[in-house]
């Protein structure tokens, strides 16, 4: 009767252990399936973090950078006033392409005495021009400007910005690495910056944050005017 009753027991004890045993299993996967869940939604909080602080430094960083001297046409008589400025652009350093078309870009334009919100014209975007006289004239032909600021005797009859290509790759409107744009000003007859004067252009380009010039003009001897 004993052995019988010890045996007993022993069988209860197994059954037991054998439960205890599936309960720390289920525990087990449990807290591996919750760790997991946990991994995987701090692995996808990061990511998210990384793109939003990636996208504020694109956001915050000009995608479009000046690519040298900017340089102005003078008129140095009888007082001397630009009748056009010239600023070459280029992709910033680890920057994408940018579409300068005029549906897509703004160039706002101050000076001492007027402020426009965006006197964006067009692009020459076909082929690649070796100096401001000969895309002025490709402007005019366009119909961006109405006259050339360099060779003719009238003055421009509004403030007007057009871009044409120094090296252009695509022949399209799109800024790429490589390739050397020159966002050209032409100044109102009687908007024309003249010595000690200050004007300022901003480049909004589609994204990235806005390129901003700001030149203080010199004294006009000579037909080309170095604004830094």
């Amino acid at each position: 009767m004993k052995l019988v009753q010890k045996g007993h027991r022993q069988s209860h004890r197994g059954v037991i252990g054998v439960e205890s045993a599936i309960v720390m299993i289920a525990f087990v996967i449990v807290a591996a399936a919750l760790a997991f869940v946990v991994l995987n939604m701090g692995f996808s909080t990061t990511q998210r973090a990384k793109t939003a602080i990636v996208a504020s430094l694109d956001e915050s960083s000009s995608a479009v950078e000046i690519a040298g001297k900017v340089t102005g046409a003078g008129d140095i008589s009888p007082i001397g006033k630009l009748n056009v400025t010239a600023v070459p652009l280029k992709i910033a350093s680890g920057g994408s392409s940018v579409n300068l078309g005029n549906t897509t870009m703004a160039v706002k334009y101050f000076s001492q005495s007027v402020e426009y919100d965006n006197i964006m014209t067009g692009v020459l975007s076909s082929g690649t021009y070796e100096n401001l006289t000969t895309a002025s004239t490709a402007a005019v032909n366009a119909g961006y400007i109405n006259v050339n600021p360099i060779t003719s005797n009238t003055a421009a009859s509004a403030t007007k910005a057009f871009i044409y290509f120094g090296v252009n790759r695509n022949n399209n409107s799109i800024l790429d690495q490589g390739e050397h744009a020159i966002l050209a000003i032409v100044h109102k007859g009687s908007e024309r910056p003249t010595a000690l004067d200050n004007i300022k252009v901003e480049v909004i380009v589609p994204t990235g944050a806005p390129l901003t010039i700001e030149r203080h003009v010199p004294n006009i001897t000579t037909a080309v005017v170095d604004l830094g």
